[in-house]
């Protein structure tokens, strides 16, 4: 169907009752169209999901479980104590964010499950995790044990070298949980501290 131009005030009055009708239509798309979720910097998982609950030993001497620290926001990471960069490099962030929180740290619990429990005791993840925030918990557990959680997190480790200075390859992003025991977001590695205390209060939410 062919439209014709109108003449006069008729055209103009029919020109202008279009521009309303299709503003219109495009305010109410745009109404229904989806939003992303929160406006966080990390990388958001919607919808969240349960997070793969743990059953590892505790560098504090107790079991490690999701379950225990519901109400609180976990910051999930993996690694081991002779990383040369990476790991220290996240703990050392994750500290500062911590410390920027002030107050706020105390609803915020970070975890460090090891990819290397051949080296990584309990005693040893206690030792190394204090030089950066005494309140850290490391985990550890059979190979057996941490091979299920790193394949419920999809996370990857590979062993390099050979002898007592072997390196372990590994997933370097950090799991944002809930206190609802959600999995929220994803941070990768090389994210400042900055970041994570501009995501923390999504988590928490405020």
């Amino acid at each position: 169907m062919t439209v014709r131009p109108r003449s006069g005030r008729a055209g103009l009055a029919a020109t202008l009752l279009l521009v309303l009708v299709i503003a219109g239509t495009a305010i109410a798309l745009f109404a229904r169209a989806p939003v992303r979720p929160y406006g966080m910097r990390a990388g958001a998982f919607d919808p969240p999901r349960a997070a793969p609950e743990l059953d590892l030993r505790g560098s504090d001497g107790s079991k490690v479980t999701l379950t225990r620290y519901r109400g609180k926001v976990v910051l999930l990471t993996f690694g081991f104590t002779n990383c040369a960069a990476v790991c220290p490099t996240t703990l050392a962030t994750l500290a500062q964010a911590r410390a920027a929180l002030g107050v706020d740290a105390k609803s915020v619990q970070v975890i460090f499950v090891t990819v290397d429990p051949e080296r990584d005791d309990t005693a040893r993840m206690r030792e190394y995790l204090g030089a950066f925030d005494p309140s850290f918990i490391g985990a550890t557990g059979s190979p057996e044990a941490l091979a299920n959680v790193r394949r419920a997190y999809g996370v990857t480790a590979t062993r390099e070298g050979a002898g007592a200075d072997y390196a372990m390859r590994h997933t370097s992003s950090i799991f944002m949980i809930d206190g609802a025991g959600k999995l929220r977001a994803l941070m990768p590695f090389g994210h400042d501290a900055a970041d994570f205390v501009h995501d923390i209060p999504f988590l928490a939410g405020r």
